[in-house]
Order: C-alpha cells, then sequence, then structure tokens
C-alpha cells in the first residue's frame, strides 16, 4: 500500500520549471567541487542529483546520453556533464557544464603538484592518502550497484554484463573491443528480440522519479537538430582551437620541445583510447614515464593517488604529469619552475579535454534524433550493460591493490579492510554522501598511519 501510495505522490509531482544559464551555473561549478569516485562515483553523483532529485532530465534520456558518452574515448562522466550542459542551454551551456567539472580540479592538481614536488612527502598526507584508498574503492562498488541495478532489466543484460568482466578481468580484453562486441550483440539482439534491448519505458521514470524537465517525450530543442553546416562551422572551431596553441608552442620551443611534446601525445592519448581514464592511464604511464621520461614509476602511482583523492575526473592526472616534467625539467628556467609546472598542466588539460567537448557538440544533434529508435538505442544499450562489468573489474583491481599491497604472497591489510567495510555500510545502508565518507576514512587512515 505504501509503495502505491509513494508511486501515486510522484506521479502527481510538479514538473519542474524552466532553469536559468545561472542556476545551472552554480550546479555545475559545485558539481566540479564535489565530484568525486572517479567515472563511475561521478556518474552516480549525476543520477542522484539531475535524475532523482532536481529531475532536470529523465533517467531514460540520461541513460541514452551516457551510452554515447561510454562510447567516446576520454572521460565519460565529464562529457555526460558537457551534453547535458548543452541539451539544456546550448553550446555555451555544454563548454559550462564541461568546464567546471575540469577547472576546480585543474587548480587543486596544480596546487597538490606544487607542494609534492617541493616538499616532498609528507607523513600526514601519507596517512590521510592511507584512508581514502580504501573509500574510493567502496564508492566505486556502489556506483556499479546503482548503475548496474537501473541498467540490467533483465537475464540478456546481466550475461553480458557477466561476459564483459570476464573478458577484461580473466583474459585482458582490450576495452574497445568490449565495446565493439557488445554494440553487435546489442544490434542483432534489437532485431531478435527487441523487448530485451528497450531501454526503461516512460511510465517507469514517472513511477520512480516524477516528471523531468526534459522527458521521455520531451521534443529535442532546435539547437540539438542536425545541420551539417554546423557541424562543418565546429570542425573549423575546433580545428583552430587545436592548431592555434600548437602552432604557437612549436614556434616559441620547437617540435621537439617538451611542451609541443606534452600537448602532441596527450592530443593522440584523447583521441586513441576508449574506456575512460582507467583505459587511458596504460597509455600515459608507458608513455610519460617510459618513452618520454617526464616523471619517474614512484612519481606517476603518487600522480594517480592525488588524482583518486581530488575531484574531477580521474584523467586530470594528465595536470600532475604535466606539471611535475615541466617542473623537473625547468623548461623555463630554474627560476621559473612553479610557472613552468603551472603552464604544463593547464597546456595538457587543454588539449586532452577539447576532443571531448567536440565529439559531443558535433555528435549529440545525432543522438538526439536516435532516443526512441530502437536500432541506435539496442547497441547502446547493451554497451552499457558490458560496461557495468567493466567498473566491476575496476572495484576488483581496486580492492586487490589496497586490501593486499605486497600481492597475495602478502599478508591482507586489516586496517585498510576495516575502512573499506566501514565505507560500504556508510555508503550501502545509511545512504552517507560520499564527501562525508571520504573525509571520515581520512581521519580514520591517518589515525591508523600514525600509531603505527
Amino acid at each position: 500500500m505504501s509503495k502505491v501510495c509513494a508511486s501515486t505522490v510522484e506521479e502527481n509531482l510538479p514538473r519542474p520549471g524552466a532553469i536559468s544559464l545561472r542556476e545551472a551555473f552554480w550546479f555545475w561549478l559545485k558539481l566540479g567541487f564535489i565530484s568525486f569516485g572517479g567515472p563511475a562515483g561521478q556518474i552516480s553523483i549525476m543520477h542522484q542529483e539531475l535524475v532523482e532529485r532536481r529531475r532536470w532530465i529523465s533517467e531514460r534520456r540520461f541513460l541514452h546520453a551516457l551510452n554515447y558518452c561510454m562510447l567516446l574515448p576520454g572521460p565519460e562522466a565529464q562529457q555526460l556533464a558537457t551534453y547535458i550542459g548543452w541539451l539544456m542551454h546550448r553550446t555555451w551551456g555544454g563548454v559550462i557544464a564541461g568546464g567546471l567539472f575540469v577547472l576546480p580540479s585543474l587548480f587543486i592538481l596544480i596546487a597538490l603538484s606544487w607542494m609534492y614536488i617541493a616538499f616532498g612527502e609528507v607523513p600526514v598526507v601519507a596517512g590521510l592518502f592511507y584512508g581514502i584508498k580504501p573509500a574510493v574503492t567502496a564508492i566505486v562498488v556502489q556506483a556499479a550497484h546503482r548503475i548496474g541495478s537501473r541498467a540490467l532489466k533483465n537475464n540478456w543484460l546481466w550475461a553480458m554484463a557477466a561476459a564483459s568482466f570476464t573478458a577484461i578481468f580473466a583474459f585482458n580484453v582490450p576495452f574497445p573491443l568490449i565495446v565493439l562486441g557488445a554494440a553487435l550483440i546489442g544490434y542483432v539482439g534489437g532485431r531478435l528480440a527487441p523487448e530485451k534491448f528497450r531501454t526503461g519505458g516512460h511510465s517507469a521514470a514517472r513511477k520512480s522519479f516524477g516528471p523531468a524537465l526534459i522527458d521521455d517525450d520531451t521534443p529535442s530543442p532546435e539547437h540539438a537538430r542536425f545541420s551539417g553546416l554546423k557541424l562543418a562551422l565546429l570542425a573549423l572551431i575546433g580545428a583552430a582551437l587545436w592548431a592555434l596553441p600548437m602552432g604557437i608552442l612549436t614556434t616559441l620551443f620547437g617540435w621537439e620541445g617538451t611542451l609541443t611534446q606534452m600537448g602532441w601525445f596527450f592530443t593522440k592519448a584523447a583521441l586513441l583510447t576508449f574506456g575512460g581514464a582507467y583505459a587511458v592511464l596504460p597509455y600515459v604511464y608507458q608513455g610519460a614515464v617510459g618513452h618520454y621520461g617526464w616523471l619517474t614509476p614512484t612519481q606517476m602511482i603518487d600522480g594517480l593517488a592525488l588524482g583518486e583523492t581530488t575531484p574531477g575526473p580521474l584523467i586530470m592526472v594528465v595536470a600532475f604529469v604535466g606539471f611535475v616534467g615541466a617542473y623537473v625539467l625547468q623548461v623555463f628556467g630554474a627560476n621559473q619552475v612553479f610557472l613552468a609546472g603551472a603552464v604544463a598542466a593547464t597546456l595538457v588539460t587543454w588539449f586532452t579535454f577539447l576532443p571531448s567537448f567536440l565529439f559531443i557538440l558535433a555528435g549529440g544533434p545525432l543522438v538526439e534524433s536516435t532516443h526512441n529508435e530502437l536500432k541506435f538505442t539496442a547497441p547502446l544499450t547493451g554497451i552499457t550493460a558490458a560496461v557495468v562489468g567493466v567498473i566491476l573489474n575496476l572495484a576488483c583491481f581496486f580492492g586487490y591493490h589496497v586490501l593486499w599491497p605486497k600481492g597475495f604472497s602478502g599478508s591482507l591489510d586489516w586496517p585498510s579492510a576495516l575502512i573499506a567495510m566501514a565505507a560500504a555500510i556508510a555508503l550501502f545502508r545509511f545512504k552517507r554522501g560520499v564527501i562525508e565518507v571520504l573525509i571520515a576514512c581520512a581521519v580514520a587512515g591517518l589515525a591508523v598511519h600514525l600509531l603505527r
């Protein structure tokens, strides 16, 4: 009876009123400071805020946009924010949403990178990291559960998630092959068994959260309709935004200059790697450490820890790579090492994220035109199911390195295990916020670290 009453109340909720660009600005700024937990955690936060709480967009439209972002190279959570901002407030809305998702993390990482490289290891910071790492593991598990519970609607999709987990965990199958396989299965399955590959219907979304500003049946706005002229203009603007800074760097430092090579390397990282930050990191590690020698393996690992514990996309670790490389190599001379690091961090962030904005602004109109066509949505539904398995693999990866830091041949790190368990209970049982859990676990980790 209570469920029926709750459903009736939610169905009778009024549709949210129009959202101004100013109101959206402050929301995206807030999101930039609270988007912890890697892409899975960030997508979970956006779903909770935009679909469940504010009802700016329906779950079906949210998942359709997410499916597209999962298909692209680059950070899917930042691309999803860009997409929703663009859908609500045109090009500037997308630029603001995507930019504010990144900028707080950039400024924080510049400051932390300077503290790290200038002052070395600090016991207090090490203790905080000790507690945060198991908390991040629990956050990723929670995010996998939240996304999976909504995306895996039947045994077919569950089987696809299990198959993708097995493929990447047991056989180390490259993520692009998993995406292509899932899209192919979704395409064929959408023709042979269409009812298995339909996204959640309009009634289900209303039953869960109430009517949304951009609902299942809301027509796409004028700016979200495909135009060949707009696409050509966007391609020219994008090419100019890449070529202008690259041309300046080549003129000032030559093609072999450190900053020029950083720009070129991270452009390739943005275009050639799929699967979000966790798929990009091995490529970045191989190039930045092995090929260019911009930083040491230990510094790369420490940078990853900083990236995990700051808001924004995990791929923002590229800002740490750029800062440390330019700082240590003194590209502006011995007296301007901080300036060199800050400029390099900003440049690599620009070259890493520029393609993401272009992909969304160029592809968004096509995606909007297909949100009710099964032949397009079925492959993307299959991709989402497969990605749930990939996220679960990521949770296992984190758990292994946090709980058994010396491998299975070593002993279980019991304090980390207890912190991870406490974080999971706080998230799943008591529904505590990500920030609260991270702060509490950081304090616990500091206490354990200092008492050892």
